[in-house]
């Protein structure tokens, strides 16, 4: 509303001021959203034919038969889940995959915390170690894995003849021959994989702390015990909690260094739930078992994935307060 004085000395008069319509701005908003929506269409297409149509195909398929040339043939209901709880091989690789899993991450992240505080210490050529860090994670999976193959190898073995060049052991030893053994080797070579990737993820996470809490504390008193302790660990927990889920989804779902050192030998003692599906949906011809096994896994991921992130942001809230 406006005042206007008139000359006679009579009261003001108002006049109302037009405010715009709302309309206008309600059509622009729209205009923008489906502006926004067809740049963002070609990726959304994207993700729904090769991520969402394979997991609905799948999830399909765990419920059907299915003949030898993966085509289903006629509705099963739950056969395909009851056969593989019923097979004794499954539970054993399920429960042998989630010992692989904690134990890779577990000792991964143990590790790499050490690695990321020292890389981020000011010292002479510490952009050369970064860089010597990034190495092995830059190589391809399949290529780890098959230098690891040769390193362990029964005949030709470089760990052997080290190991008794330094008189640590008499003869070479087979390192992919026993079950425990080979179990062990595929747990030590997924740790030094994940290593670096875990590594880097923290360095970035400790390189987002501003220095001037550091100082800070440093004014009070405290020590280097006290500031990672009470500074480091509780600003760091967002990088590790995304480093930590996205690990042992990575982990959980690791195909190659299982299935190029010991391919599940021997006797599936070595398999996890990747291997063990491809075999039995490629060497044994169960599409439909494969398919269950593989629907399975993406709800256990999905579980995992809901109750730890609920965990955290519950742990974190709690920090906070």
């Amino acid at each position: 509303m406006s005042i206007v004085a008139t000359k006679s000395g009579a009261p003001p008069r108002t006049s109302r001021v037009t405010r715009p319509s709302a309309r206008p701005r309600r059509r622009g908003r729209q205009r923008e959203a489906w502006i926004g929506l067809l740049f963002v269409a070609p990726a959304l297409l994207l993700v729904a034919g090769v991520v969402f149509y394979p997991i609905a195909e799948t999830f399909l398929m765990s419920f059907q038969n299915v003949n030898e040339l993966a085509q289903p043939s006629g509705w099963a209901g739950l056969a395909n889940y009851t056969a593989l709880f019923g097979d004794g091989v499954f539970v054993h690789v399920l429960l042998q995959t989630l010992i692989w899993t904690v134990a890779v991450v577990g000792i991964t992240t143990l590790v790499s915390i050490p690695v990321a505080l020292a890389l981020n210490l000011r010292f002479r050529g510490r952009r050369i170690a970064r860089a010597v860090l990034i190495v092995p994670w830059a190589a391809s999976l399949m290529i780890n894995a098959l230098i690891w193959r040769w390193i362990l190898d029964g005949q030709y073995s470089i760990l052997s003849s080290v190991l008794i060049d330094l008189h640590l052991i008499h003869q070479p030893v087979v390192w992919l021959g026993s079950a425990g053994l080979a179990f062990t080797c595929e747990i030590v070579v997924g740790i030094l994989v994940s290593i670096p990737f875990t590594s880097l993820s923290l360095l970035a996470g400790l390189q987002a702390i501003p220095e001037d809490v550091y100082e800070a504390a440093r004014l009070d008193g405290a020590g280097f015990w006290t500031t990672q302790l009470r500074i480091t660990q509780p600003l760091l927990r967002p990088a590790l909690t995304v480093t930590t889920l996205l690990n042992v989804i990575y982990v959980f779902n690791s195909f190659p260094i299982v299935w190029l050192l010991t391919q599940g030998a021997p006797a599936y003692h070595t398999d996890i739930i990747p291997t063990y599906l491809y075999t039995k949906a490629f060497t044994e011809d169960q599409f439909g078992q494969a398919a269950a096994m593989a629907v399975l896994t993406f709800l256990i991921l999905l579980v995992f994935s809901l109750v730890y992130s609920r965990f955290t942001r519950d742990r974190s809230m709690g920090v906070t307060r």
